[in-house]
């Protein structure tokens, strides 16, 4: 863990009034980032340089689509930080897609990576379209035009992307061999989350839900609360949370609300995790479920449980509902879950929040695993990659609590501080180039 005995003869004010829009998501992570650069003591010069990204793209994508007419859609690009490695972090295809949101998603990255010690800084891109309508020849057609736009950025070196939302296996497939066909090999580093033909990694699609589940064990051992029969209700079921939820069943826990866009069911004497993932495999969502009563997925956050993971949307809890929220422990399986708002009535009311940088960090940790698999050319097996995941974010959430408690401040502090730290101090010993 990095040195945290910074500097002390300066000192860094930030704007207090500037955070006032609770819902925009670069304000949120830009005000958490001020509380943890103020307690940390960051020098001017370095809270200017993290506070800033260092590449904004925005690139304009005509395809032709299936009926002959072509549609022009805006794609984003951010690298926020590469001081510690190249960027690292996905592509989401989706209307609400903007520059605030790419922005913030690319600073949070880089305290992800930060916070969990892996050599990857921070970068976020997506395309402004709506997939699901569209056709697959269409999405191709937009993925591989959107690679070429920014393709001057990209590279196992600058630049590795990963699947986020609306995005997938298929998509990274497209964009790795886009990317290959213009440098004239095959560059599989490139991109993470492949298929596993391709050179991804085993145990990748579980990685996220792999670290809510770790990070939830050792909140659950923190505050000394059995793990068998702890209860859980999960605000999303696609792949961290339906994953989140099986992986805290097998370890005894008992899921008793499980929700996604469709709304929710609540069954107080437990949910058969695997029976209600066969139902969304062959249905596509939870709508019809039925084995529990119907919840709306505002009422899901409100429940009376030892652990909630919200795995769904940003901006869930918010001023208007934190005082309703009763599980003892949130486990922010989703990005942004929480707007920093809330976070003051999270505190009062006692609620030990496991931040996003660090519960859902292990997708992009077992990215890192894919990225080295792949420039090493030597690939592991699954238990060898969970044994490696197990490490780090047991570690990691150790590392970050202690901080917590030799400050008393929060989880989610603690966590920005941690990376924040580890960040400065590598722009400290490279220096500013001129």
């Amino acid at each position: 863990m990095a040195d945290l005995r910074l500097p002390t003869n300066t000192i860094v004010r930030p704007d207090k009034d500037r955070f006032l829009n609770e819902e925009n998501p670069f304000e949120a992570m830009m005000s958490r980032f001020d509380r943890a650069a103020e307690l940390l003591d960051l020098e001017p010069g370095i809270y200017k340089v993290l506070r800033s990204a260092e590449k904004e793209i925005t690139v304009s994508i005509p395809v032709m689509m299936d009926n002959g007419e072509v549609e022009v859609f805006t794609g984003i690009r951010v690298l926020h930080n590469t001081s510690r490695g190249p960027a690292k972090g996905g592509i989401r295809f989706d209307m609400n897609v903007s520059l605030d949101e790419v922005k913030a998603l690319a600073a949070w990255m880089t305290w992800k990576c930060a916070v969990v010690n892996i050599p990857f800084g921070g970068a976020k891109g997506g395309v402004i379209c709506d997939p699901l309508k569209m056709s697959v020849g269409e999405l191709e057609r937009v993925t591989r035009r959107y690679t070429a736009g920014i393709i001057a950025t990209l590279g196992p070196d600058s630049d590795v992307p990963a699947p986020d939302v609306n995005t997938n296996e298929r998509v990274m497939a497209w964009l790795m061999d886009t990317y290959s066909m213009h440098v004239g090999h095959t560059v599989n580093a490139v991109t993470t989350g492949k298929p596993v033909e391709m050179g991804g990694s085993l145990g990748r699609r579980e990685a996220t839900g792999r670290g809510v589940m770790l990070t939830t064990l050792q909140a659950l051992d923190h505050l000394k609360m059995e793990v068998k029969g702890a209860t859980v209700a999960v605000q999303g079921f696609g792949n961290v949370g339906s994953i989140g939820a099986q992986l805290l069943a097998e370890q005894g826990c008992k899921v008793i609300a499980i929700s996604d866009r469709t709304g929710g069911w609540h069954n107080p004497k437990g949910i058969d995790v695997l029976d209600a993932m066969a139902h969304v495999r062959k249905h596509k969502t939870l709508e019809g479920y039925g084995k529990g009563e119907a919840i709306s997925n505002e009422a899901l956050l409100e429940l009376e449980v030892d652990v909630l993971v919200p795995a769904a949307l940003e901006n869930v809890i918010t001023t208007k509902n934190a005082k309703n929220v009763k599980a003892k422990i949130i486990c922010e399986g989703a990005n942004g879950p929480t707007t920093a708002n809330a976070d003051t009535i999270l505190d009062e009311k006692g609620i030990f929040v496991i931040p996003d940088i660090l519960a859902n960090a292990g997708g992009v940790t077992v990215s890192y695993f894919e990225w080295v698999q792949n420039r090493g050319g030597y690939y592991w097996d699954e238990q060898t990659v969970n044994d490696r995941l197990k490490n780090i974010m047991v570690s990691s959430f150790r590392d970050v609590l202690k901080l917590s408690q030799q400050h008393k401040v929060n989880m989610r502090t603690a966590a920005y501080m941690v990376a924040i730290s580890r960040v400065a101090t590598v722009h400290r010993l490279r220096g500013i180039y001129a």
